[in-house]
């Protein structure tokens, strides 16, 4: 078997078993050398790598094919939606985009060009320009006929939208009023002229509320003149969120937010030792704090024992309103002038299990040493530094957002810094405050 026989059957069996499963293969890509992916991407026709490309994660798409030669790239982006195109294009390299784009069809190059001018996290990014919209004067059976020559298309099945000679949106209908209509009826007077639509600088987390209360599956976007632009899926904004939390999880501990485990090694330090090195500063600034106290820990060792105590709970009480004020700024739910109630609630409910759980770690330090007065201070340090936690643990968030800041962006090394800080300092405070009955009682 010859050479160029060789190079065929692979490249029939490779077509074949991507064609299968192109969710499978893209996690088999996942797991190989960004190289290898290339080799095994130009083996596939067109239309398979374009589906393939589709299920990788953008920002692992962008890397594979920044190095690929522009041909590549063209035939891949070919077989893209242009809000995928675009999305992957801005994480390319600048050097790559320049180098790409040249190369783009004028018609896709001007859909992701249009693309790329909406904000990051808008609709308008984000939108689907695959959709079906027919003239207000076109008769139902000419819409029929129209809908059937386009049955293989990627269109919505329930909603097919109606616009006038500009483009503008006019109306909506859905399948069973089309069917029912009679043959001869113009659109215009069959169609549903109240049209919920989405303006294309709407923030997607706005726009999947609005559709999650309506119950809508997808729903048109406009620009300012009421232009029909494209649609946008609940599915994709689903996706999104989904994204947009990881992502905030991430940025909360100091990880980039599309930082994926796929990602190479000096692409994951260059996101993380940064904020390792904020990180650790803080914690010098904790430990600056027990050294003030260091004299107090020579004549009372039994200090040491209880410091993690205290700023272990109090950590975890903060990370608990955090998480909670983070999914209400997400889905929303924090309104504007009740911003200092929130707070104020946290913090007592900070208060309420700090007494809890400080009476409960009091009456075991006193069983454990002997010593009432330990059980005292360690019960009030509680106290103290669970209210601040709970204080904290909201108003990080809230503040960063008055600030015009990412409210995810570390926000849990602030908040640590914060327990830590005022757990040692109140619990050393009060040892030193009580040093004289502590000593006596042991």
């Amino acid at each position: 078997m010859d050479h160029a026989t060789v190079d065929r059957t692979l490249r029939t069996f490779v077509e074949r078993m991507f064609e299968r499963d192109q969710a499978g293969a893209a996690r088999l890509l996942e797991t190989m050398d960004e190289g290898q992916v290339v080799d095994v991407l130009r083996l596939l026709p067109p239309a398979v790598a374009g589906r393939v490309v589709r299920q990788l994660q953008v920002t692992y798409a962008a890397a594979l094919l920044r190095e690929a030669e522009a041909e590549l790239f063209v035939e891949i982006a070919r077989e893209l939606e242009p809000q995928h195109a675009a999305a992957i294009f801005m994480h390319l390299p600048k050097e790559a985009r320049e180098r790409f784009l040249q190369h783009l069809p004028e018609r896709l190059k001007r859909d992701v060009q249009q693309q790329l001018t909406f904000p990051e996290d808008s609709v308008g990014r984000m939108m689907s320009t695959q959709f079906l919209a027919l003239r207000q004067d076109m008769t139902v059976r000419e819409a029929v006929e129209r809908i059937r020559a386009t049955a293989q298309k990627r269109f919505p099945a329930s909603y097919v939208y109606v616009v006038d000679d500009e483009d503008h949106l006019v109306g909506v209908m859905n399948m069973r009023d089309l069917m029912l209509a009679a043959p001869e009826q113009r659109l215009a007077t069959v169609m549903r002229a109240e049209v919920f639509s989405l303006p294309c600088f709407t923030e997607c987390k706005q726009a999947a509320a609005e559709l999650s209360k309506r119950r809508y599956f997808a729903a048109p976007v406009v620009d300012a003149e009421q232009h029909m632009l494209g649609i946008i899926k609940a599915e994709q904004l689903l996706h999104g969120m989904q994204e947009d939390l990881t992502g905030d999880i991430q940025t909360m501990f100091g990880a980039g937010a599309d930082e994926r485990v796929t990602s190479p090694i000096a692409y994951s330090l260059s996101r993380r030792l940064p904020w390792l090195h904020v990180n650790l500063l803080t914690a010098f600034l904790a430990a600056g704090v027990v050294a003030l106290f260091e004299g107090a820990i020579a004549r009372m060792t039994v200090l040491a024992v209880f410091l993690p105590v205290v700023a272990g709970q109090g950590g975890n009480a903060g990370a608990q309103s955090l998480a909670i004020v983070m999914r209400g700024l997400v889905m929303r739910e924090v309104p504007r002038g009740g911003v200092r109630r929130l707070i104020a609630k946290e913090a007592l409910l900070g208060c309420i299990s700090g007494t809890v759980t400080g009476a409960v770690t009091a009456v075991v330090a006193w069983l454990w040493y002997g010593n009432p007065w330990l059980g005292v201070v360690i019960g009030l340090a509680m106290v103290i530094n669970l209210f601040a936690a709970g204080a904290a643990g909201a108003a990080i968030p809230l503040l960063m957002r008055a600030l015009r800041l990412d409210p995810a962006q570390s926000s849990s090394i602030v908040l640590t810094t914060v327990t830590d800080v005022v757990g040692f300092f109140a619990f050393l405070g009060l040892a030193l405050v009580f040093e004289a009955r502590l000593i006596g009682g042991m």
